[in-house]
């Protein structure tokens, strides 16, 4: 076990962890929300110190970050432990897993996670799969060592950090992708258990920080597909700024939600239509492919910058960091 970082004491052994906007108050022997920082006689711990649960080598664009690096592999990790209760969850099997005590896996230490990503050849280290700010002080000490091996960090996340937490890691952080699972406080309190306005604030405070920033939304039938929401969305995006790529996702039952079917590709197709109705440059369909709506365009001239089936990279009209045909350059980072 490691102590956490982002709480401190309340008096008769009580904590207040402020890793995330739940600020959690916890008993001593109890556990927050996200299962995985426990309070032990008025000191918060971290159950999940050097414990990754899953480590793979993944292409950038399975993150999704399509702007990002694109062609190259990212070292994945992720511990268990969630902040989010997400009915949909696609990997509750690792983000939901019950925690009491210790969680039973071979301790991996951070120079060893940052080595093996140097001998498998990847250009950056992926927090993902779960919440990684459930495993920050883990994720910073990675982070570090990677920095200075000249590797780029990568958070997938719900974007329910604190403030603090962000301030924490953002010098060490390149890029993000952040889940904006719905336009509705409601949605996200029934469907999450949390809510929608903290993840609003940390897209706001990534873009001010500079951290390349995409953005996720799953599509789920019958409840954030409406034309109103998904053009709050964008419009929102758009605020933040034109250049940021959004995803559109296609859902498929899982976890809690075998009941719901999967969502029609006309619908994700629309999507992607109203996003780039309200302005923004880039909007990509995920799980539907084949369809086109992968590829990336030049903003300015309409040529055809990347082709990609799936995660794979088929042909490329990127020279010299502008577009081909117009000299104009795609936003991100790498595209050369």
């Amino acid at each position: 076990m490691k102590e956490a970082m982002f709480y401190r004491p309340l008096g008769e052994v009580r904590v207040h962890c402020f890793l995330c906007s739940h600020h959690c108050h916890i008993d001593s022997g109890g556990i927050g929300k996200c299962g995985v920082r426990q309070n032990r006689d008025g000191k918060l711990f971290s159950l999940v110190y050097g414990k990754p649960v899953a480590r793979h080598v993944d292409p950038i664009e399975k993150k999704p970050l399509f702007h990002f690096l694109p062609g190259s592999t990212s070292y994945s990790i992720a511990t268990a432990g969630c902040n989010f209760q997400c009915m949909f969850c696609q990997n509750a099997d690792i983000s939901q897993l019950p925690i009491s005590g210790e969680i039973d896996t071979r301790s991996i230490t951070a120079k060893e996670v940052v080595e093996q990503a140097q001998k498998e050849g990847c250009a950056s280290i992926s927090y993902t799969y779960t919440e990684p700010t459930v495993f920050m002080e883990y994720a910073l000490d990675v982070a570090t060592l990677a920095k200075e091996r000249g590797i780029q960090n990568v958070f997938v996340t719900n974007g329910y950090m604190s403030k603090e937490a962000l301030d924490g890691v953002a010098p060490l952080l390149n890029a993000a992708n952040v889940d904006l699972k719905s336009f509705d406080d409601a949605f996200y309190r029934e469907k999450c258990g949390a809510s929608l306005k903290p993840v609003l604030l940390t897209l706001e405070r990534m873009k001010e920080k500079s951290i390349w920033l995409e953005v996720t939304t799953l599509i789920i039938p019958g409840l954030n597909d409406s034309e109103a929401e998904l053009t709050q969305i964008a419009a929102f995006l758009v605020s933040l700024g034109a250049e940021i790529p959004w995803h559109v996702s296609r859902f498929h039952p899982s976890y809690k939600m075998m009941d719901v079917g999967p969502t029609p590709v006309e619908t994700i197709k629309r999507a992607r239509q109203i996003g780039l109705d309200a302005g923004l440059r880039y909007v990509y369909t995920g799980n539907v492919p084949g369809e086109g709506g992968e590829n990336t365009f030049c903003h300015s001239c309409g040529a055809l910058l990347i082709e990609r089936f799936g995660y794979s990279i088929r042909k490329q009209n990127i020279e010299g960091g502008v577009c081909a045909k117009c000299a104009t350059a795609p936003a991100g980072v790498g595209l050369d």
